[in-house]
């Protein structure tokens, strides 16, 4: 198997995109990150939805999680106005390192190994050329898992 044949299409943002419609797609799509292309539409990040969550909570509660008992839940309900107005670039990490990027051709074990080696949920999957960066999709942890399960016969249900 290579990336090219194990990439699907999955839902990507821009860095200038709205940050509560961002995360209104995680959830829709029970998504554990998006792909955030820049101006050009090449990926320069992965925007995880834990780090769409840190954004919604206080930065008092993260600094003492106790305070989070305290908050009464009509305050906790509005969370999500944390959201208003940003872009999905104002929401990532100042550390976000680049996404990582497979070749086409690289192998099932390649992508694995990328992918652990980053700990990244996705991996986009992309040809390079003088034009610059074609995207032609995205391999998901639990796809790549799928697909390496289906190969050796242990997919089945449990306790089967």
């Amino acid at each position: 198997m290579r990336a090219r044949d194990l990439a699907v299409e999955y839902e990507s943002v821009s860095v200038d995109s709205d940050a509560l419609d961002a995360a209104r797609l995680m959830a829709e799509h029970k998504l554990p990150g998006l792909l955030v292309l820049d101006e050009l539409g090449e990926p320069k990040a992965i925007l995880p939805a834990s780090q769409m969550i840190k954004v919604l909570v206080p930065t008092y509660v993260i600094e003492d999680p106790t305070l989070a008992a305290v908050v009464d839940e009509r305050h906790a309900d509005r969370l999500c106005e944390a959201l208003a107005g940003r872009r999905v670039g104002d929401c990532l990490s100042r550390t976000a390192a680049p996404p990582p990027i497979a070749d086409p051709d690289d192998t099932a074990l390649e992508v694995a190994a990328l992918m652990a080696q980053v700990r990244s949920p996705l991996v986009a999957v992309a040809e390079k050329d003088k034009a610059g960066m074609r995207l032609l999709g995205v391999i998901t942890a639990s796809h790549l898992l799928h697909e390496l399960l289906s190969k050796t016969g242990s997919l089945s249900a449990p306790g089967a």
